[in-house]
């Protein structure tokens, strides 16, 4: 059964089969071979808008106007969630199973979509029904649950002790009490032919390089930041785990011979941007291009960490 929307409220209702994912629109989810994955609400909506014209071509204004509505954003906007949606549905840019790049037009889903009845929705996902446990005689029921309570509550008391002791001197924790600390993420290559990936990981490192320089920054090692390439995780996940206060990211976008690059500093108290920039660089010496923007970047995002 092919999936033909009948109207707005039943295409952001309907449980839906994209490719090999099962998408439920009502709780944020996609799920396949039993993992279930959270889905934010902007991004199951550009899934959705897309499902609505499967086969189409959608362009950026489409989905600004869509997904976006009533919100002024550019449409970098679109290329990250795009990027985003791709990253969690497994789907390789350069190969797509699920979303295809259309130059200069727009993005068509390409996989196969399907409407699921409520009944098949749940016997995809259901999970195998549990056998009873054993019953227990009543007049021995409240000693086992007073038992329960009092080793749950010595077990949260250790628990809490021993991360107090653990996390107290870790070196991660020092660094997120230092306000100058910051984790520069994996740039992504948003180029149309997204063969761009070395120069958007060569302006990471630069950028991880340069501000190593100021001093007082203390700025997680690349390795570090690196893990976190390709990984859809909350930025505030992010700098807890890296011990850090800001976090830098961005992305590379090409017309022509000229390279766009565009950064974000997000400060993790609040999630909000406190600077970002975009820079235009003839495409010559890439070596040199990536120098000079991590420089002029460095120096302009330093005073805005504080």
């Amino acid at each position: 059964m092919s999936y033909v929307p009948s109207d707005p409220e039943r295409s952001t209702r309907a449980t839906l089969r994209i490719g090999d994912w099962i998408v439920d629109p009502m709780a944020d989810q996609l799920s396949r071979d039993g993992n279930v994955l959270r889905v934010e609400a902007r991004t199951m909506r550009l899934l959705l808008c897309l499902a609505d014209r499967a086969g189409q071509v959608v362009s950026i204004d489409e989905l600004l106007n869509e997904v976006w509505a009533g919100v002024i954003v550019t449409p970098d906007s679109v290329y990250q969630a795009v990027t985003s949606l791709r990253r969690l549905l497994g789907d390789d840019p350069k190969q797509p199973a699920y979303i295809a790049t259309v130059p200069r037009r727009g993005y068509r889903l390409i996989a196969a979509v399907q409407a699921l009845p409520d009944k098949a929705a749940a016997s995809v996902e259901a999970p195998a029904a549990k056998p009873e446990p054993p019953r227990v005689p009543r007049q021995g029921r409240g000693a086992l649950v007073g038992s329960a309570l009092a080793l749950g509550v010595i077990l949260l008391s250790c628990g809490a002790i021993s991360a107090y002791w653990l996390l107290r001197d870790h070196p991660a924790a020092q660094a997120a009490r230092g306000a100058r600390s910051i984790a520069v993420l994996p740039f992504l290559d948003l180029t149309d032919k997204m063969n761009e990936e070395p120069f958007a990981d060569g302006m990471t490192e630069e950028l991880i390089d340069q501000l190593s320089k100021f001093p007082g920054m203390q700025v997680s090692a690349p390795t570090s930041s690196f893990y976190y390439k390709d990984k859809q995780v909350p930025v505030a996940n992010i700098a807890r785990s890296l011990g850090v206060a800001y976090v830098l990211d961005g992305s590379v976008r090409k017309s022509g011979d000229t390279m766009r690059v565009a950064a974000r500093l997000v400060r993790a108290a609040d999630g909000f941007v406190v600077w970002s920039a975009t820079y235009d660089r003839p495409l010559g010496d890439k070596l040199k291009v990536q120098d000079e923007i991590a420089g002029e970047a460095a120096k302009a995002l330093t005073p805005a960490i504080r």
